[in-house]
């Protein structure tokens, strides 16, 4: 009896130990700092001139050590297509570019953005994504990016960065995370609940991006502004987890129901479905990377726009 009951103590503290390691969708820079020399962890940085985050050059004036570039604007993590602005690459394009940056299949990935803004975070989500969408789980977000590392006082290196050998990446395509246009199209009349994360005056049809050919936002979809879920923070932006629960209560959400988050060209988006899956526990969420750029394209589809000085929301059809 003893024998047994020692061999399940050890089979739970085994368990135990296994849940503690299992690697958070968000880390800190005290978390990165403490495991920085594991075996197999690559800090992606993936800064770019979104909110002003920089370039390589600004990445060879100080960075994570160990750390390796890619930039999100300029090195392939989207691409337009069929006139449509920031669409996920073929899979082969993405695999030769992960390999390219000696990312293997084995390897945890820190994505770390720049840290200077709300669109910037969402670098760091639509990466984040991608990797997730390619078959890849063992990734996660650096909170706060470099700007956050500096300010947490830690280490920062110097030149061009971790020069890591060229490697084999092989994707296994999660396609339920990825929504069509047709799938998008059927929830307006299905269970599905579509996440318009723009800001309000997009989604009320008050602003509209150029990538956009009409204002408004699709028939039926719920607001949720991926900047309610960023907090400035002496100059550093964090994604704040303790408003997750209130932001997505505000939005009227179901989170047992199939959810697909868009924007204007698959950015901002990344963000809610980062939120929504990884940190609100959301059963089957997917992002649409064509948004409004595509689903605006046909002046077929409907549009829905709020009316100005009223509630009341009118579809047009443009």
């Amino acid at each position: 009896m003893f024998r047994i009951a020692s061999v399940l103590l050890m089979l739970f503290s085994s368990l135990a130990m296994a849940a503690d390691d299992t690697l958070p969708a968000l880390v800190d820079a005290d978390w990165l700092a403490a495991n920085l020399d594991r075996d197999n962890l690559v800090v992606l940085d993936v800064r770019s001139g979104i909110d002003n985050g920089g370039d390589r050059s600004t990445f060879e004036q100080g960075h994570i050590p160990g750390a390796v570039y890619s930039s999100y604007t300029g090195d392939g993590w989207r691409e337009n297509r069929d006139g449509v602005t920031g669409v996920l690459p073929p899979v082969r394009s993405l695999e030769r570019l992960i390999s390219s940056l000696g990312i293997g299949n084995d390897d945890t990935v820190v994505i770390a953005p720049a840290g200077t803004g709300p669109t910037d975070f969402g670098s760091a989500a639509r990466v984040y994504w991608t990797f997730k969408v390619l078959g890849h789980d063992d990734v996660t977000i650096l909170n706060g990016g470099f700007a956050g590392w500096k300010a947490a006082g830690q280490d920062i290196a110097e030149g061009q960065g971790e020069r890591r050998d060229v490697t084999q990446f092989n994707a296994e395509l999660q396609e339920e995370l990825l929504a069509t246009l047709e799938e998008v199209d059927a929830a307006r009349d299905s269970q599905a609940q579509l996440v318009d994360a723009r800001p309000e005056d997009y989604f009320r049809g008050e602003n509209q991006s150029p990538a956009a050919r009409a204002p408004g936002t699709i028939p039926g979809a719920n607001n949720l502004p991926h900047q309610s879920f960023i907090n400035e923070q002496d100059q550093v932006f964090y994604l704040n987890e303790s408003v997750v629960s209130e932001q997505v209560n505000l939005a009227e959400l179901d989170p047992r129901a199939r959810t697909i988050a868009f924007c204007n060209t698959g950015h901002w988006a990344a963000t809610d479905w980062f939120v929504l899956s990884e940190l609100a526990g959301f059963d089957e969420v997917a992002m649409y990377d064509g948004s409004m750029a595509e689903w605006s394209q046909d002046s077929d589809r409907p549009m829905q726009v709020a009316k100005k000085g009223l509630s009341k929301l009118l579809d047009l059809f443009n």
